[in-house]
Parts: structure tokens; C-alpha cells; sequence
């Protein structure tokens, strides 16, 4: 018998050795991606404007609607909630690291055959067939992890509460950056209709002028017709800024969580002039400390190193420690004395021994997730150079469109001008004013959309560099 104590013992052993030796986790090379070191499409680099210069900071119409998007915007609520939810998950896995100590009380009925005791138990009457008994229980346990399997389910789980964090902030920025393009949208429909009302007043002014010669008989009545038919024109492109208008309106109630009405109020507040920021100069590693997803990704992949090395750690042997202290009694009249006090002291030791691949198939389910969330983490990162890349592009090509067209409509309002007063003079006639005036139609209007799409193109570059506090800039 004791030499077959001793083998058992020794096979125990060998087994919690085996399983010690088993090894680390599998190596998952994550290197850092290596970015260029200037963005091709951005400004001198000596551009010291700062990043909030991009946005709409000094438009009242955003500081509201942003306002009220920060206080309650559906997405940003359930970011938010998520983030707690991370930080409980971390709670839960600190916790499990001490001892779970519960107390119980206890009421058991037992009804017993006493011949299970010999077949004159039950004659003697010396024993007792039906008994009650009352407990009073103090349990701990603790999982002593000596292996470190719950330190890294606590890591993995305060590096989700980084990932969910950098994710709310992601939202946020996104919220800010659809806000602020809502509102230059508006202000540059503005700008447009007011470019087309004054195609409106100036076609019917050459109308006016048509008449007013036709009357006297030395013009035909077609050339007061054409005009006429060119201030309906501008009126038709008048009516079509409607359906952007609503269209505008109704992503702001989405993105804020406010009616149309309070949309509108904020909406018709007076803006500022379309004013084109300075872009500010950066450097593409800037996009790794700023840039929340790519933060967020960051968070993520260290939470799956965690989870490899906790999953890892399941080879391992467990030690766990558990006691209780009580008091059991057959009578309550009898439950304090000193008789009835009871207790337990066990210490267990587990070891897999054959699980037939089900720890080494988990262990290749989180490298794989870890290879997944590296290759998440250097998406993240080239996304947003290439969103960095995009921006300082489009603040290029559209400052450009921009520029010619102000001077497309300024030269063309000047040709319109000039052949008026040429007409008037006697000097031109009038289908010649009629077609500088049709060159000069929408111009104005195409300056204005060409300012809006460089204000957007800031907008869009603010959003790729990481963005920054709404209050500070504020």
C-alpha cells in the first residue's frame, strides 16, 4: 500500500512538473509601423497655426449644436456607457484576485435508518432516527495564483478600459467634425442663395431696362422675354438649396438628439464670413499619440497580449486555499456552546492531465486574435495617414478652386458691368449684355460652394490629426 501511495504521489508530481514546463506563450512579433517622415500634401513646415484654427470655433451656430450633441447624443451616450462597462469588467477581475468570503445560515432536516448501524440499532433505541440541525457558517476561498493566470485577466481588463475610452473619444471627435460640416453646409447655402438672389435682381433689372426700351419702341419685346427667362433660371437653382437645406436639418437632429425646431433656432443665428484657417504643419507619429482609433487599437491589442498569456497560464497547476468556521447544533438552546463550534482548513492543488488539445486549441484562438488585433492596430494606423494624406490634399486642390473661382466671378461680374453700361450707351447690343450676364449667373454661386468645400477640407484634416477638446478650444 505505501509503495503504491509513493507512485501516485511521484505521478502527481511529475504531472505538475510537466505541466510547469509546458512553456510560455506563443512569440507574436508587433512592431511599431513605420510612418514617412512629412506628409506629401502639407503646407511649409514651418506652419506654426494651431489646430483649432480648422474649425468653426468662432460660429455661434456650432458652439450651440455642439452643446447640446456633448449633453445628448445617443452615440456618445452608448460610447460612454461602454466605457463603464469596461471599467466594472476590470472591477470584477481585481476582485477576483482576493478572497470570496460569504456566511451562510443553515436548517437541515435528516431522517436516518438506523440499521445502517447494525441490525440492533434500531431495537436498542439508542439511536436518534430523526434529527434537526441549525448552522451558523463563515466560508472563504481564495485562488492563490501562483502562476499569474488572474494578473493578466486584470491587465487584459484595465487595457479594455484604455481601448473603450480612446473609442468614446473617437466618437466624440466624429460627433464634433459632422457638426461643424453641418454648419459650414448651412453657411455656405446661405452664402450660395444670397449669390443667387443677386443673379435674380440683376436679370431682372436688364428685364426692366428691356421694357422700358421695348416701350419706347426701339427694342424688340424677345429681349425682355430672355431676361426675364434668365432671372427664372436663377430662381429654379434658388428652389433646389430647399431640399439640402432639410437634408442638413435632419442630420443635425440625428447627430444632437434635438427637434428640428431647436435646430433651426441655432441654425439661423448670424455666422461669421467663410474665412479659410491656415492648415497647421505635422508630423505623420503625431498621428499615433493623437489619433483615438488608432489609441484604441493600441489599448486592444495589449488587452489580447493579456488574454494569450492568461489563456497560456491554464497549462499551469491552481492552488486554492478555502476554510470554514462555524456552529452546528442539534438543539438552538445548545448553538453557543463551546461544542458546537466546527471548522474546516483545505488546500486543493489541480492540474490538467489530459484535456485532449482543449487548452492548446484556446491558446491558438488568442494568438490568433492577437495577430488579428495587430493587424487591426496597423490598419488603424495607415488609415490615418492615409486620412492625414487625403486632407492635406484636399486643402490644396480646394484653396486653389477656390481662389480661381473668386476670381472667375469677380472678372465675370466685371465683363456683366461693362457690357450694361455699354448697352445704355448705345455701344452694344443687348444680346451681348444678355450673354455676359448669363457668364455671370452662378459665379457667385460656385464661389461660395468652392469656399465651402475648403472650409470642409479643414474640417476633415482637424479630424485625421486626432482633433482636440472641444471645452479647451471653447
Amino acid at each position: 500500500m505505501l509503495s503504491r501511495s509513493k507512485a501516485l504521489l511521484a505521478l502527481s508530481l511529475g504531472a505538475s512538473l510537466s505541466a510547469c514546463v509546458a512553456g510560455p506563450p506563443p512569440e507574436i512579433a508587433t512592431p511599431v509601423p513605420v510612418l514617412p517622415e512629412t506628409f506629401l500634401y502639407q503646407p511649409d513646415a514651418t506652419s506654426r497655426a494651431a489646430l483649432g484654427n480648422l474649425m468653426p470655433y468662432g460660429d455661434p451656430a456650432f458652439l450651440t449644436l455642439a452643446g447640446y450633441a456633448l449633453d445628448g447624443a445617443p452615440n456618445l451616450a452608448e460610447a460612454l456607457a461602454r466605457v463603464d462597462a469596461a471599467r466594472a469588467g476590470a472591477a470584477g477581475a481585481g476582485a477576483a484576485r482576493m478572497p470570496n468570503i460569504s456566511a451562510d445560515r443553515t436548517v437541515t432536516g435528516n431522517r436516518i435508518n438506523p440499521n445502517q448501524f447494525g441490525d440492533g440499532a434500531a431495537a436498542g433505541g439508542f439511536i436518534d432516527t430523526e434529527q434537526v440541525s441549525f448552522g451558523n457558517n463563515v466560508v472563504a476561498s481564495w485562488d492563490v495564483d501562483l502562476f499569474g493566470r488572474l494578473r493578466a485577466q486584470e491587465r487584459a481588463a484595465i487595457a479594455r478600459i484604455d481601448a473603450a475610452d480612446a473609442s468614446a473619444k473617437a466618437v466624440r471627435i466624429a460627433l464634433i467634425s459632422e457638426i461643424a460640416a453641418s454648419v459650414v453646409d448651412w453657411r455656405t447655402l446661405s452664402a450660395r442663395e444670397s449669390a443667387l438672389q443677386q443673379d435674380v435682381y440683376a436679370a431682372l433689372q436688364l428685364a426692366d431696362l428691356a421694357k422700358a426700351r421695348e416701350d419706347a419702341g426701339i427694342a424688340p419685346g424677345f429681349d425682355r422675354v430672355r431676361a426675364e427667362a434668365a432671372a427664372s433660371a436663377s430662381r429654379s437653382r434658388l428652389a433646389t438649396l430647399d431640399s439640402e437645406r432639410v437634408q442638413i436639418v435632419g442630420r443635425l437632429v440625428t447627430l444632437t438628439g434635438q427637434n428640428a425646431q431647436t435646430i433651426n433656432t441655432a441654425l439661423y443665428e448670424e455666422g461669421p464670413e467663410a474665412n479659410p484657417g491656415t492648415p497647421p504643419a505635422a508630423v505623420p507619429s503625431l498621428l499615433l499619440t493623437n489619433r483615438p482609433d488608432v489609441l484604441a487599437a493600441a489599448a486592444e491589442l495589449a488587452a489580447t497580449d493579456a488574454d494569450l498569456a492568461a489563456t497560456a497560464r491554464q497549462r499551469f497547476p491552481r492552488l486554492t486555499l478555502s476554510a470554514a468556521l462555524g456552529l452546528l447544533s442539534f438543539d438552538l438552546g445548545s448553538m453557543f456552546d463551546e461544542d458546537s463550534i466546527v471548522g474546516t482548513l483545505t488546500a486543493g492543488l489541480a492540474t490538467p492531465l489530459f484535456d485532449f488539445g482543449r487548452i492548446e486549441a484556446e491558446i491558438d484562438g488568442a494568438a490568433a486574435n492577437k495577430r488579428a488585433a495587430f493587424a487591426a492596430y496597423r490598419g488603424a494606423v495607415f488609415q490615418a495617414l492615409g486620412d492625414a494624406e487625403t486632407a492635406y490634399g484636399l486643402i490644396a486642390s480646394t484653396d486653389r478652386e477656390a481662389q480661381l473661382a473668386l476670381r472667375e466671378r469677380d472678372e465675370l461680374q466685371r465683363a456683366a458691368e461693362l457690357a450694361n453700361t455699354r448697352y445704355r450707351a448705345g455701344l452694344a447690343d443687348f444680346l451681348t449684355v444678355l450673354e455676359a450676364r448669363r457668364a455671370a449667373d452662378a459665379s457667385g454661386e460656385r464661389a461660395a460652394a468652392a469656399l465651402g468645400r475648403a472650409q470642409r477640407a479643414r474640417i476633415i484634416l482637424w479630424q485625421a490629426l486626432g482633433g482636440e477638446d472641444f471645452e479647451r478650444e471653447t
